[in-house]
């Protein structure tokens, strides 16, 4: 029986679904293996979906974290539905959540059974000191990898440095630094467009 259903034929149909089932397991790796959530997952998302099934190029990975990061929810969550609906669409996307999000949603499901009983225990506090620890080095790797991949120029590293010391030492609420970075980038494009000199400029740069 070559086909079926409209022209779809067996061997179609079994790519479809192991594409869906790669989505699902990597992702549900992806969530149950890395610890602190958010940042900390960024060094096994980016080994995971560029170097090693490839569906997203090294050069784009920057812009999916940043539109993951200024879109509602988290960042692992965002990652997955974004590169799911690039792979295999609406299921993929499905998928693709669901697999990120299972094993941290069964986990700490679990221990807030217990957290009440055990949190005063003194191995238990110097097991989250260790965490604690564990996450900032995590966060501070996946800083210095994304920071490599950057392209730079002059209005990059001021905004870079001013987002740096607001985020700090101010109390400003990071949204309007996502929102103001992007307003600087409009205009800085805007500008370039109407200024082809400067563009050529920055193309022999």
């Amino acid at each position: 029986m070559d086909g079926f259903g409209g022209g779809f034929n067996l061997k179609q149909i079994e790519k479809q679904g192991n594409k869906f089932k790669t989505l699902f397991l990597t992702f549900f790796k992806i969530g149950l293996f890395t610890f602190g959530g958010g940042y900390a997952m960024i060094p096994l998302i980016e080994y995971e979906i560029v170097e090693r099934h490839k569906w997203i190029e090294t050069k784009d990975i920057l812009d999916i974290f940043a539109i993951a990061e200024s879109t509602p929810g988290v960042i692992a969550i965002n990652t997955a539905t974004f590169v799911g609906y690039k792979v295999a669409g609406f299921w993929g996307s499905l998928l693709a959540t669901l697999g990120v999000a299972i094993p941290s949603f069964v986990i700490i499901s679990i221990i807030s059974l217990f957290f009440v009983q055990f949190q005063n225990l003194e191995w238990v506090a110097y097991a989250f000191n260790g965490i604690r620890a564990g996450v900032i080095v995590l966060i501070l790797g996946a800083v210095v990898k994304m920071g490599q991949k950057g392209q730079y120029n002059p209005l990059t590293i001021i905004l870079l440095v001013l987002a740096f010391l607001l985020a700090s030492f101010t109390q400003i609420n990071v949204v309007f630094l996502i929102l103001g970075g992007a307003i600087v980038g409009l205009v800085y494009q805007v500008l370039l467009k109407k200024n082809p000199a400067n563009n050529n400029h920055e193309v022999k740069k």
